[in-house]
């Protein structure tokens, strides 16, 4: 596959690329997962093969029967946020800013400094602060008070992006991202391409989720998707999903701009991928799947068979990971690179998900350790995939892609190449 127009050489603009031709590069990321605060806590995790999933905690006495969980704990908002920020923060923008704030520290980015209109935010998120929505549900209609003046602009989707623009001073394009499981990856790939395309030279970009509440996962288990005791993506006797909570953000820019103040690469995204199946609400379709790798390979202009690990969406739940393994098989034939899920380590992080697993990817490839895919079994003949069954594997990563796969169909692949890699660019961007 190329990529039009070239991914090799520059344009003729005294050697800068071309709006449309520029690389986007990761120069910075965080985290708060149920591996604790930190892109580094949720890698160590993930490389180690350690669950995080235990018993959820709730506010008020729940019902159901499944209680387990990828659960943010031991987060205390006042020791990283300040007093006139709270009020207006959900969950998921109490996360969401912790991990914009690694970040942007990574990316050597200060935060009195004024981002300006060249810089884009762009947060993906399934539902928005579904505790604030369930909190005041409760207040209203069981204990008849009056809800709280701030309930509106806490759960909005869009609350999310808009407390990074205000944190920021980034005065650029802002929206949130809604589309299921998708929706970090569609931020992250929606982000890349705005900086491609020369409509702004930055993005702080991921997803951010929190639906550990009573009433979602009463619904979630009503699905009959969720497992009742572990997660096995990819293995035989696989029963269902856990979820989990979090935020992933990523500091994006053009390689041009981070090259002249310096800025190290942590990995360059190359590509980004999306279908839609338009097929059913909530069954996976393998040719929808396909053609969002290969619309992400296509965009980086890379070929299958040099793609050498995966980051699944492996969610463990039987037929989603029968189509996936279905799907990989269109794309690499015979070749079958190494795969794994994360999901049974940091749960599944719904809206924030892709970020999450785009995190892992990353430092995989920097480290050049695939992470396992934990509680695996033993084979399942409808998934002919290597899926680095329970132990990480030390392999050569140049490329990699995460793949995330959600409700109505939505598909979004993205494709990150290591820094400084054959076809990269050169100069001050460097692997960190």
């Amino acid at each position: 596959m190329t990529k039009e127009g070239g991914m090799n050489g520059a344009g003729g603009n005294n050697g800068v690329r071309a709006p449309g031709d520029r690389r986007v590069v990761v120069t910075g990321m965080g985290a708060v997962s149920a591996a604790g605060v930190g892109a580094t806590a949720l890698w160590q995790a993930a490389r180690e093969g350690r669950s995080c999933i235990a018993e959820t905690q709730f506010v008020r006495p729940y019902r159901g029967r499944i209680r387990q969980s990828a659960q943010v704990k031991d987060f205390v908002p006042e020791e990283h946020l300040s007093k006139d920020v709270l009020p207006l923060c959900d969950p998921v923008t109490q996360y969401l800013l912790v991990a914009a704030d690694e970040a942007m520290a990574q990316a050597g980015l200060d935060r009195t400094e004024r981002q300006g209109p060249r810089t884009a935010t762009i947060i993906g998120t399934g539902i928005g602060g579904m505790h604030t929505l369930e909190n005041g549900l409760h207040l209203a209609l069981i204990e008849q008070g009056r809800p709280y003046p701030l309930t509106v602009p806490k759960l909005i989707p869009s609350s999310c992006p808009a407390h990074v623009s205000i944190r920021y001073g980034a005065t650029g394009p802002s929206f949130a991202v809604a589309s299921a499981c998708s929706s970090a990856s569609q931020a992250i790939g929606i982000g890349a391409h705005m900086i491609r395309a020369g409509l702004v030279d930055r993005a702080i970009v991921g997803g951010t989720e929190d639906c550990l509440t009573n009433s979602s996962l009463l619904a979630w288990e009503a699905l009959r998707v969720l497992t009742p005791d572990f997660c096995r993506p990819f293995s035989k006797g696989r029963n269902g999903m856990v979820l989990g909570a979090g935020s992933g953000v990523f500091i994006l820019e053009a390689e041009d701009v981070a090259r002249q103040r310096g800025a190290l690469a942590l990995a360059e995204l190359a590509g980004y991928g999306t279908s839609t199946d338009a097929k059913d609400h909530v069954r996976s379709d393998p040719q929808g799947a396909a053609a969002s790798m290969a619309l992400a390979l296509q965009d980086a202009g890379i070929a299958p068979d040099s793609v050498d690990y995966i980051n699944a969406h492996g969610t463990g739940t039987f037929i989603n990971d029968t189509n996936e393994a279905e799907a990989l098989g269109i794309i690499f034939g015979e070749k079958k690179p190494p795969i794994s899920s994360t999901k049974p380590i940091h749960g599944h992080g719904l809206g924030a998900g892709g970020a999450l697993e785009l995190i892992v990817t990353v430092n995989a490839m920097r480290e050049d350790i695939a992470p396992p895919t934990i509680n695996f079994r033993e084979p399942d003949e409808k998934c002919p995939v290597d899926a680095i069954p329970n132990e990480a594997r030390a392999m050569p990563i140049r490329v990699a892609l995460s793949n995330s796969f959600a409700f109505g169909g939505i598909n979004a692949t993205l494709v990150v190449r290591k820094a400084g890699g054959p076809g990269a660019g050169t100069g001050e961007i460097t692997a960190a």
